[in-house]
């Protein structure tokens, strides 16, 4: 299986000054598209043993500081993230034929981020963060619901009292790293990479440079 990309191209001279201003304007374009999910990102962590993990999970927030997304910290990838605390963000836009790939280190939001955000979340989904113990195993669907139905009796939906759990919360990914990628016909895409540098002087904040990498 075989598709053909006849996107037009991205230069040097189309991009913005910073990748969270680049990735803004391909975000607006994604949404913009129709397509499905177009904050599901796929997340890659690497744990002790020194193996690779993958799996999909929602941008919640981006901005200068890096990207945010939540996640129970006894998983597997809460595991990784403690023993290596670097990670990847691959947003596989294909029907418009991009790709961003963030690398950075993930830090832990504050915890009065993440409860503002727990609470913005449907009851349900406040609920489901309680019932399961993620990425350990479950005895049956039976059992997960199980615990789901008794948390729904100590809190009704009615109920805006649901506490963030402990051990719930949010990443952010401080990007040192950010590739645009935008398929092109004949497989000779482009491929345009931020990688941040020093500070240029008298300015508080690092610099960007951009290379284009064979594709």
């Amino acid at each position: 299986m075989r598709a053909r990309y006849r996107a037009g191209g991205l230069t040097e001279a189309d991009l913005a000054a910073d990748p969270f201003q680049q990735f803004a304007h391909w975000f607006t374009d994604a949404v913009g598209a129709g397509l499905p999910e177009p904050n599901a990102m796929v997340v890659s962590t690497t744990g002790r043993d020194g193996r690779p993990g993958s799996r999909t999970v929602l941008l919640k927030g981006y901005d200068a500081d890096g990207f945010v997304f939540y996640s129970n910290y006894d998983s597997r990838k809460g595991h990784d993230l403690a023993a290596t605390p670097y990670a990847s963000l691959l947003f596989p836009w294909h029907p418009i034929a991009r790709q961003v790939i963030v690398s950075g280190e993930a830090v832990r939001v504050g915890r009065d981020e993440t409860v503002a955000y727990f609470r913005s979340r449907p009851h349900g989904s406040q609920l489901g963060a309680w019932a399961s113990a993620q990425s350990t195993p479950v005895a049956s669907r039976a059992e997960l619901e199980r615990r789901y139905a008794e948390l729904a009796d100590r809190y009704p939906e009615d109920d805006d009292a649901v506490p963030a759990p402990p051990f719930w919360g949010g990443y952010r990914l401080v990007p040192d790293r950010v590739e645009f990628w935008q398929g092109r016909d004949n497989r000779l895409h482009d491929r345009l990479v931020y990688e941040r540098g020093p500070a240029p002087a008298g300015t508080p904040s690092a610099g960007w440079t951009v290379t284009r990498l064979c594709p």
